[in-house]
């Protein structure tokens, strides 16, 4: 038996929610945490999701300061924290973000439907202690970027995007249709239908399509303004992706071919290929010609001998009459001056 083992044994990983309680983390601090690179993760081969090996819980239980450094590296500020770590007003601290300067981690909606976009505070707290940004922090927006303000500029919601398809391109492990995928999942089914053609390759790659971030019931109209900031909008930035994306899947299309069915033969026409064919049946089996006599058992012999010679078939063997040469016999005509059947037919032949 071969020492090295493809699939991680369950008693050596736990799943995300109880390696959350071990570590001291909310979920959600967990998963931002997975994003962010702190805590590595495993596939679980049975199909489960991820896992985390108990050496990567033992790993992080002896560093330094565990577990305070662990949630100060997750912790999450919003705009008010946000201004109060930089020592800006909150009005300054928004502005600073519409302009990209500081990037937000991730958002949710508030019960008024108002997009919250929350910080990294130990971001914050690095571009507060780099002397570079001291112009930033003190004096004034410069009179371009309030111009640009004014006309409505906002890169919260396209630093977010690029920011989150890092977290989804981490995810993929290096998987060809799972990058793809993560590129995709910016765009809309028009612009994917447009670069990704071949109907088998868009299936396959929906496939690895990542899961939304749950914002309010399917269908909500929170569940669409989320779904409208995750989806691209400037057109450099649906131009980049498009080269991204055509770039991935012919990247994925080398290493993995998407999977096309095959094509099988249905039952019913299995079933006719076996079964001869008229032709074929008519030469191992000949037709035996259709007689009267061999269909009415009440005309004489004599009278069928005058009008039509039939060969003898007694020493052919008995054989079974086609089902088309009964079918085919040609329709008695219609005389409504004369009598039909047997009656009939002996009154003809009287002179």
């Amino acid at each position: 038996m071969s020492g090295n083992t493809v699939a991680q044994p369950h008693s050596t990983s736990c799943t995300p929610s109880r390696a959350a309680r071990e570590l001291g983390l909310r979920r959600g601090e967990f998963d931002l945490a997975v994003d962010l690179g702190c805590i590595r993760t495993v596939p679980d081969e049975g199909g489960g999701g991820r896992r985390v090996t108990r050496t990567e819980i033992d790993r992080l239980h002896a560093e330094e300061g565990f577990p305070e450094a662990l949630k100060q590296r997750v912790e999450t500020v919003g705009t008010k924290e946000g201004a109060e770590l930089l020592q800006v007003t909150p009005g300054k601290f928004t502005r600073l973000a519409r302009l990209g300067v500081v990037t937000p981690v991730k958002f949710y909606l508030n019960r008024y439907r108002a997009v919250v976009w929350l910080y990294l505070a130990e971001e914050l707290r690095q571009f507060a202690a780099d002397e570079n940004n001291a112009p930033l922090l003190q004096g004034r927006t410069p009179s371009g970027a309030r111009e640009q303000l004014m006309e409505g500029l906002d890169l919260r919601p396209r630093n977010w995007r690029s920011r989150h398809l890092g977290f989804l391109l981490r995810r993929a492990d290096n998987h060809p249709w799972a990058c793809a995928a993560a590129v995709a999942s910016l765009l809309d089914a028009v612009q994917i239908a447009e670069i990704v053609q071949d109907p088998y390759e868009r299936v396959h790659l929906n496939r690895f399509r990542p899961r939304p971030q749950a914002h309010g019931a399917p269908g909500s109209p929170a569940a669409h303004l989320a779904e409208s900031l995750t989806m691209a909008e400037d057109p450099d930035e649906i131009d980049w992706l498009r080269a991204d994306l055509a770039q991935a899947v012919s990247h994925a299309r080398v290493l993995q071919p998407a999977p096309r069915p095959t094509t099988r033969p249905r039952p019913a026409e299995a079933r006719d290929q076996k079964r001869p064919t008229p032709s074929t049946a008519a030469e191992h089996d000949p037709p035996v010609p259709w007689t009267a006599a061999e269909h009415d058992p009440l005309a004489p012999s004599a009278a069928v001998a005058q009008d039509s010679p039939v060969p003898s078939t007694a020493a052919a063997p008995a054989r079974a009459m086609p089902c088309t040469a009964v079918d085919k016999a040609p329709p008695v005509p219609e005389d409504s001056g004369r009598p039909h059947g047997l009656l009939g037919w002996l009154r003809r032949r009287t002179p």
